[in-house]
């Protein structure tokens, strides 16, 4: 489409990467048909083709309003979308563009501004975080019940083994998934062991950076991406071979820093080593020799849930359940599986109307062929979905490991 971005934005790196993207938008429309925002609301402001149109005039010095606020925050950033637009739109990047943007231009609420703060101050560090899930877990029986599902449960991590041979990965410790699920990447580590290689951790390392990113705060989200660089560099010169990462979205982000730090001198040329380094769990796992395994799952029904991350972010489809049905799960249907659960990160807590109607919709699919369990790559789809479900959410990395003990 044909642009006229302001002169002042235009000379920034920002307004340059977003005219660039919107004239690779041809309206086609084909993106609205996946949106799942659309299929709920039936409001064309609610899909990427109208929130593209109403970031275009912004950028453009059209003054945004409180609406053109409300209509990008009830967008999920699920990147279906760019899994079914023909001319390659990158909407994810010009939505995180345009949120920053209009933060600057449209004043939030009080409120509103509390509640985002409070997200960035808590969710990305888990020292802070693991007090309130400890006294959640405590106050569990007294909440209310749909609270009480929301708070996870308490999950043994088990030994963190260590390969014979030596061949070293780094793996991503995270935030949330650090603290309300740390048995996925001690899991991680015992599948591996069994193939042969070490998952190491970096103790400094943290936060990918995704929940400021995606709250309006770009700087601090570079931040975390150079904390993490800072942390696994020493371990890459060492020679570890990869930086595993269990949870999609966390992923995604993880393989954006060479992107994300392009314009800084003092991190690019690292942060597209890192960028190339990242693999999701499946990926490292699919390409070894899983006969090691010996894995027998024994005909255990599982339904799984491939994240939003993981199938539009990463572009990995069908990888996990081939690791899966390899192991003798079998998997069950899950209708209309390109949907979001409506985790989202943050979105479940900020856009919970929403959020609970696609929860709904997306137990209902997950559970409708019977499964035992349902498996999951990312840890806020496993939690969300959870809340909902009536039978186990796990990540599927567990359910693996299990099947080799």
């Amino acid at each position: 489409m044909q642009t006229s971005l302001t002169a002042e934005f235009l000379a920034t790196p920002e307004g340059r990467e977003a005219d660039a993207i919107l004239r690779a938008c041809v309206h086609c429309g084909f993106c609205t048909a996946t949106c799942p925002t659309y299929q709920l609301l039936g409001d064309e402001l609610d899909g990427p083709r109208g929130r593209i149109y109403q970031l275009k005039l912004m950028l453009e010095g059209v003054p945004p309003t409180r609406t053109t606020q409300l209509h990008l925050d009830r967008c999920l950033t699920c990147r279906a979308c760019e899994t079914t637009c023909p001319s390659g739109v990158r909407y994810a990047r010009l939505a995180d563009i345009g949120r920053a943007e209009l933060e600057q231009r449209v004043p939030r609420p009080a409120g509103e501004r509390l509640t985002r703060w409070l997200l960035r101050t808590l969710v990305p560090y888990p020292d802070r975080l693991r007090p309130f899930i400890a006294l959640g877990r405590l106050a569990r029986p007294l909440l209310p019940t749909a609270l009480r599902r929301k708070v996870p449960a308490k999950r043994p991590a088990g030994p963190w083994l260590a390969a014979a041979r030596d061949r070293r990965m780094l793996v991503l410790e995270g935030c949330v998934q650090a603290v309300a699920t740390p048995a996925t990447n001690a899991a991680a580590a015992r599948v591996l062991a069994r193939l042969g290689v070490t998952l190491i951790r970096a103790d400094s390392a943290g936060c990918c950076g995704a929940v400021s990113t995606h709250l309006a705060a770009p700087a601090e989200g570079l931040d975390f991406m150079r904390r993490n660089i800072d942390a696994w560099w020493p371990h890459i010169e060492a020679g570890a071979e990869a930086i595993v990462v269990s949870a999609s979205g966390c992923g995604t982000m993880v393989k954006e820093y060479g992107e994300a730090l392009r314009n800084d001198p003092a991190y690019a040329a690292k942060a597209g080593r890192v960028a190339g380094l990242a693999r999701d769990i499946a990926e490292v796992v699919a390409q070894e020799d899983l006969g090691r395994l010996k894995a027998r799952a024994e005909g255990r029904k599982v339904a799984f849930h491939s994240p939003c991350s993981l199938q539009h972010g990463q572009q990995i489809r069908g990888v996990v359940e081939s690791i899966l049905r390899g192991a003798g799960f079998q998997l069950t249907p899950v209708p209309d599986a390109h949907l979001c659960c409506g985790s989202a990160g943050t979105y479940s807590l900020l856009q919970p109307e929403l959020s609970g109607e696609l929860l709904a919709n997306k137990v209902a699919a997950l559970q409708s062929g019977g499964p035992e369990v349902i498996a999951t790559a990312n840890i806020g789809c496993q939690l969300h979905i959870e809340s909902g479900a009536a039978v186990p959410v796990r990540h599927w990395i567990e359910l693996l490991d299990e099947a080799c003990s």
